[in-house]
């Protein structure tokens, strides 16, 4: 039975979202993304898995194509409400794994990582099941999600800096054993710091790839990024998209 993901971004840590990741509103990110769901959505419907406070939903809405939302938290929606064209998006509350809306899309897509909020297999598997049944024939999923950088753990260390500024450090702290990782943030401003620690599942692509053949989806492209830069063993990231048949695959759940 698959377990309600946790609900991490809840009060000030919702709050100080956007504040605290400025760089991901950069239009060097944003629009690179935004002009590629866009393209896959061949002008249907989208729906994102953990929409947030619309960071990639209120652009992409922008471009003409119908977005609708699903995410576990009220807080972050609020956000996402109080911004302008947010009138244009439909939003339900719940867990991305299970909860269901109306309708079929063109694209599901789930970005930044938020694969690995989804702290067990299980839930992992459920969300990418969830996403095939909101698709209709033809139609694909997108994931963008960093590779876990155990390469550049050192033998017996568990935890790897990825972000060291005078205003934000991060550290990622590895069980290799049930690959699991705990985010640890800390952010200085006004001479106070701030905390957030937040509990993820890594995930490689060839699992997510096993993910989305029992939900009856096949592979169609992979990059390491949403400008189409080549996927190699170097590359720190990936863009996934996975299609659903026309025609449903045999042995499949989707």
């Amino acid at each position: 039975m698959t377990s309600m993901p946790e609900n991490i971004f809840v009060g000030r840590d919702a709050d100080q979202y956007d504040a605290r990741s400025t760089e991901m509103f950069d239009p060097k990110i944003v629009n690179p993304t935004v002009d590629f769901l866009a393209e896959l959505a061949e002008g249907g419907s989208a729906l994102e898995f953990a929409i947030g406070t619309g960071r990639i939903a209120l652009p992409l809405s922008q471009r003409g194509i119908p977005v609708y939302g699903i995410d576990i938290s009220e807080d972050m929606v609020a956000q996402l409400r109080a911004k302008a064209g947010a009138e244009n998006i439909g939003v339900t509350i719940g867990d991305i794994a299970t909860t269901k809306v109306d309708g079929r899309f063109r694209l599901v897509y789930l970005v930044f990582n938020t694969i690995a909020n989804l702290t067990t297999q299980d839930e992992q598997v459920a969300c990418f099941q969830n996403a095939a049944a909101h698709l209709e024939p033809g139609g694909c999923f997108v994931i963008e999600v960093v590779l876990p950088e155990l390469r550049r753990l050192p033998p017996g260390d568990t935890v790897r800096a990825f972000t060291v500024t005078p205003t934000h450090l991060g550290f990622d702290e590895y069980d290799v054993a049930t690959q699991r990782l705990v985010s640890h943030h800390y952010w200085m401003a006004g001479g106070k710091v701030e905390n957030h620690s937040s509990p993820h599942r890594y995930v490689w692509p060839a699992e997510l790839d096993l993910m989305a053949r029992l939900a009856g989806m096949t592979l169609r492209e992979r990059w390491a990024w949403w400008d189409r830069a080549p996927f190699t063993s170097d590359s720190g990231t990936h863009v996934s998209v996975w299609e659903k048949p026309v025609e449903p695959m045999a042995g499949s759940s989707g």
